[in-house]
C-alpha cells in the first residue's frame, strides 16, 4: 500500500466523480462507509464546464437536483451548463464527499478477494468498485474524418465551445441529435450551416416553462417507470434506444429550417478532401463539427471482468459474474433516464443498498 491509500483497504472505490459518482457518494456517506471517489477532472463539475458555452440542460431545475440537495434555481427554469457544474462542486463540498481529483484510473483488476486500481504511480485497493464514468467517455468520429482536407477545421461536439473557434465559411454539422441541432442552430447565426442526418424523432411539444409544468412530468414518469429493463416494453426498445440518438427536445427541424439551416443526408465518405453525402453530393465546407456521439471505453478494465470489452452481464448496475463490481450512470443501465440528472439518483440509491459492507471492519469515511 502506498501513501495514496493511507487508510489501507477500502470498503469501496467509486471511479468517476461526476453526478453519478457524487450521488452514490451521498448514500455511502450516509451509511458511514469507508470509500473514496477517484475523478479524472480537476474540479467537480468539469465534465459540464467543458461543454459548449451556450448549453442548457433539457430538463427543468425541479428534476435536476441530486439526492439531498434540490437544484437552487427556479423550478421551471433550465439551468446553464456552468450552473450545473457549480451545483455539483457545491454538492461535493456540502456533503464533504471524499473526492480525489486529477486521478484517471489506468488499470482495474481483481486480486484475490478484492480489487486493485492504479493511476499515475498510485495504487488503491477495495473490496468493491463502482465504475461511474458515465456514458460520454470517448468521442466517436468516423475513420474517414482523417481524409478531409487540412483546410477544413474539424471539432467534435465535446471540443466545440462557440462559433468563434471556427473558420469563416460554411459549417457542416454531422449528426442530427440534440447536440447537432443545437450547435447547427447556433452556428447558423454567423455562417452558412448544414446539418447532416435524420433525427430519431421529435418531442411533440414546444420546449419551455409550459412543457416543464405539464409535459415533462409525463416524460419523466415514462423514463423512470415504463421504459425500464423491468418492463416488457422497456426491454423491447432498449437496444434501439441505446444505439440511436435521443429524439430532438428543444431545437426541432422546423427551427432549423426557419433559421436557414439546410438538413442534408448523412455523410458517407470523403472525395477530394471534401465530405460526401449518401446521395453522392460533395460539399464545399470550411468547417465540420462532429456531433456523432460517444462510445464506452472500458479498455482500462481487466478483460476478464468484461464481456468482450463491453460492460458485463449486470442487473441494475450489479455485475452478475464479478462479485463486488458495480456500474452506474451508463445509458439505459436500468431505465431510459439512467444516465441523466433526473434518473441516476434512484439507481444510486438502489446500488448503495446492495454494495456489501464488511461486517467486521470499522466505519468512517476515508479522508481525501
Amino acid at each position: 500500500m502506498n501513501n495514496n491509500n493511507p487508510a489501507g483497504m477500502l470498503d469501496t472505490i467509486i471511479i468517476g466523480g461526476g453526478q453519478a459518482g457524487l450521488a452514490l457518494g451521498y448514500f455511502m456517506k450516509g451509511q458511514k462507509r469507508k470509500f473514496l471517489i477517484l475523478d479524472a477532472s480537476q474540479r467537480s463539475g468539469d465534465s459540464w464546464r467543458q461543454r459548449w458555452d451556450s448549453l442548457r440542460v433539457f430538463t427543468p431545475a425541479k428534476y435536476d437536483g441530486l439526492p439531498g440537495a434540490p437544484f437552487p434555481a427556479d423550478r421551471l427554469s433550465f439551468p446553464t451548463k456552468d450552473e450545473v457544474a457549480d451545483y455539483l462542486e457545491g454538492y461535493a463540498a456540502e456533503f464533504d464527499l471524499p473526492v480525489i481529483h486529477g486521478i484517471r484510473v489506468e488499470r482495474l483488476w481483481r486480486e484475490g478477494d478484492h480489487y486493485a486500481a492504479t493511476a499515475g504511480g498510485g495504487r488503491w485497493e477495495a473490496r468493491n468498485v463502482v465504475v461511474a464514468t458515465g456514458s460520454t467517455q470517448t468521442p466517436e468520429v468516423p475513420g474517414f474524418a482523417a481524409e478531409l482536407a487540412p483546410s477544413i477545421k474539424q471539432v467534435h461536439s465535446s471540443q466545440y465551445r462557440n462559433p468563434q473557434q471556427l473558420r469563416e465559411g460554411p459549417v457542416l454539422v454531422v449528426g442530427l441529435g440534440n447536440s447537432g441541432a443545437e450547435i447547427g442552430l447556433e452556428v447558423s447565426r454567423t455562417r452558412p450551416a448544414l446539418v447532416a442526418g435524420k433525427p430519431t424523432g421529435e418531442i411533440p411539444v414546444k420546449h419551455g416553462k409550459a412543457a416543464a409544468r405539464y409535459a415533462f412530468p409525463v416524460v419523466r414518469f415514462l423514463g423512470l417507470h415504463v421504459l425500464t429493463l423491468g418492463s416488457p416494453i422497456g426491454r423491447k426498445v432498449a437496444p434501439a434506444m441505446k444505439a440511436h440518438a435521443e429524439p430532438l427536445i428543444r431545437t426541432k427541424t422546423r427551427d432549423l429550417a426557419a433559421a436557414g439551416v439546410h438538413v442534408v443526408p448523412r455523410v458517407t465518405g470523403v472525395a477530394d478532401g471534401m465530405p460526401v453525402l449518401a446521395d453522392g453530393t460533395r460539399l464545399e465546407v470550411a468547417n465540420v463539427v462532429w456531433c456523432t456521439g460517444f462510445r464506452e471505453d472500458f479498455s482500462w478494465i481487466d478483460p476478464a471482468l468484461l464481456d468482450g470489452g463491453a460492460m458485463p452481464r449486470q442487473w441494475r448496475g450489479v455485475a452478475l459474474d464479478s462479485p463486488g463490481l458495480f456500474f452506474l450512470g451508463q445509458r439505459f443501465l436500468y431505465a431510459e433516464v439512467s444516465d441523466t440528472l433526473p434518473g441516476l439518483g434512484r439507481d444510486a440509491r438502489y446500488l448503495a443498498a446492495r454494495i456489501p459492507a464488511p461486517a467486521a471492519h470499522g466505519s468512517g469515511v476515508a479522508a481525501a
